[in-house]
């Protein structure tokens, strides 16, 4: 639940406290006393509005010019992938500079792709499946012989597992490479016949046109079994739905994109908000700091946002303070006579 911010909240009773004090003196020396002066009833009112432009520009210098200047260098951590970004942050409370780091994490990081972890894991499980323990002394003492067997089992495998991982990376970035050529082929063949089918519908009657929109249906056939085998390849295929495809072909035909132009979404992942809202977006992030979340941030603060599927851990070093001198050097000092003999050797 968001907490009070206390800048804003002290501003809003000095508000409140102006406006209600300077209507009861209104109340008391104006009305009860009917005053006919009319230029002191307009002295008041103007006093009135200098009090509320002096907490005007004091709210000014608190809430927006203080958090302005850089004081915190702020690192936020995805902790199933570790992906990284840092931010400078002025002088915020916790609470904000979450609210600061969540705005960002939307526009500069990749989207969350659970299916890029399950690789590891599927490794590490193929790995353990492979180690066998026979027992051939009976079961009453086989538990530090199994132990002991596992160990070694489990050294002799560390030993060439790196070759498996080597061999593995290898062989995908092949698949990789070759699923990438031929779905650039595909899509390239694809805006050819967009070209020529554009050539023979300009010699059509204007209400024969193709819309954008049908000839995306038309052409998409061709490209999509390259299209789905590398978003498999690449493991991208639950970021993409078939609706999603055909509205950015239809977006690229309508604004005469390249090939390039159309494939650099799926070629090039891009950050979050590319991608469709419900893939993405998490209805509710919970903040974990072992400090009130009022407290503002200081050097060495470590405070975690959590979603469903992953969290976000977040650092703060405060910025060093950099004292700089100057020091005058003397132009005459620099000066030097070079004195050259008349007798040189030959």
């Amino acid at each position: 639940m968001p907490r009070v911010f206390v800048f804003r909240a002290l501003l809003m009773v000095l508000i409140f406290l102006f406006v209600v004090s300077y209507w009861l003196f209104y109340g008391v020396r104006i009305l009860e006393t009917k005053d006919s002066n009319y230029q002191g009833i307009v002295q008041y009112a103007v006093s009135l509005v200098d009090a509320l432009l002096f907490i005007h520009y004091l709210a000014i210098v608190l809430l927006e010019m203080r958090q302005l200047q850089p004081m915190f260098s702020v690192k936020a951590t995805r902790s199933t992938d570790g992906e990284t970004y840092f931010y400078s942050l002025g002088h915020l409370s916790i609470q904000r500079a979450a609210v600061v780091i969540l705005e960002n994490y939307y526009k500069d990081f990749s989207v969350h792709n659970p299916a890029l972890l399950t690789a590891s894991k599927s490794r590490a499980a193929k790995h353990m499946a492979g180690l066998k323990v026979y027992n051939v002394d009976g079961p009453e003492n086989n538990a530090p012989g199994q132990s002991r067997a596992m160990i070694t089992a489990a050294a002799r495998r560390r030993d060439t597992s790196h070759n498996d991982l080597y061999y593995e990376e290898a062989d995908h970035d092949r698949r990789v490479k070759k699923r990438k050529s031929r779905l650039v082929v595909a899509v390239e063949e694809a805006f050819t016949h967009i070209k020529r089918m554009q050539e023979e519908e300009q010699k059509k009657a204007p209400g024969e046109v193709m819309d954008p929109r049908e000839a995306a249906q038309a052409i998409f056939p061709s490209m999509a079994r390259a299209l789905q085998k590398y978003l498999r390849t690449t493991r991208q295929h639950h970021c993409h739905t078939m609706e999603s495809i055909q509205q950015h072909l239809a977006f690229c035909i309508t604004n005469n994109m390249t090939p390039k132009a159309f494939l650099e979404s799926y070629l090039n992942p891009g950050p979050t908000l590319q991608y469709s809202q419900n893939r993405w977006f998490a209805r509710q992030w919970t903040l974990v700091s072992e400090k009130a979340v009022t407290n503002s941030l200081n050097d060495g603060v470590v405070f975690v946002l959590k979603c469903t599927d992953f969290s976000l851990v977040v650092t703060v070093k405060k910025i060093p303070f950099i004292k700089l001198s100057e020091e005058f050097i003397d132009p005459k000092s620099h000066k030097f006579v070079l004195r050259l003999q008349s007798e040189t050797s030959v």
